[in-house]
């Protein structure tokens, strides 16, 4: 396989073409580095855009790999949710970035789209307290509920301290719902 190509005689930029086509004006901006392709999307047409993504036969992304955000403190939109997706019948990879605002940090969930975003949507909202709007079941999924803040956020203070709670066991106590 050819440096800078996805699937067979596929490369980045034609994907992004392919892409672009598929997600029309709510394609914000596309790039390639080394091969890598990567979109960035409107928040409010993002569920549209993924569906797209999911049910073209072009396309195909019908594996969600990774959701994840990253913190740019400092500036305006400050976060980005990053979706990493797979297509296992064209062998390709495609980034999509969505950027979210500070004062408004939701995007949509993909759950309805690929179950697998249930506990990633779980795990980027525990660290970074971005809300996936339509989540089945939003709640702490590496933290204990009453954790106070979103350790990943990069004005979180590295040496607070956290309310200490009782211990409990699951299994007796049962889960809190």
């Amino acid at each position: 396989m050819a440096q800078g190509s996805l699937g067979v005689g596929l490369t980045a930029g034609d994907l992004l073409a392919r892409v672009r086509d598929a997600g029309g004006e709510h394609v914000l901006e596309t790039h390639e580095h080394v091969g890598d392709a990567t979109v960035v999307i409107d928040r409010e047409a993002a569920l549209a855009v993924f569906e797209a993504l999911r049910d073209s036969s072009e396309l195909a992304f019908n594996f969600l790999m990774d959701v994840t955000a990253v913190d740019y403190l400092g500036r305006n939109p400050r976060f980005e949710v990053v979706y990493h997706l797979y297509s296992m019948t064209h062998n390709q990879r495609l980034r999509v970035k969505i950027r979210v605002l500070e004062q408004d940090a939701w995007v949509h969930s993909l759950v309805g789209l690929w179950k697998s975003a249930n506990w990633l949507e779980r795990e980027a909202w525990d660290m970074f307290g971005i809300r996936f709007i339509g989540h089945p079941d939003l709640r702490r999924i590496l933290l204990y509920e009453e954790f106070v803040g979103h350790p990943l956020r990069k004005d979180y203070p590295f040496d607070k301290r956290q309310p200490l709670t009782a211990e409990r066991d699951p299994i007796q106590v049962g889960w809190k719902v």
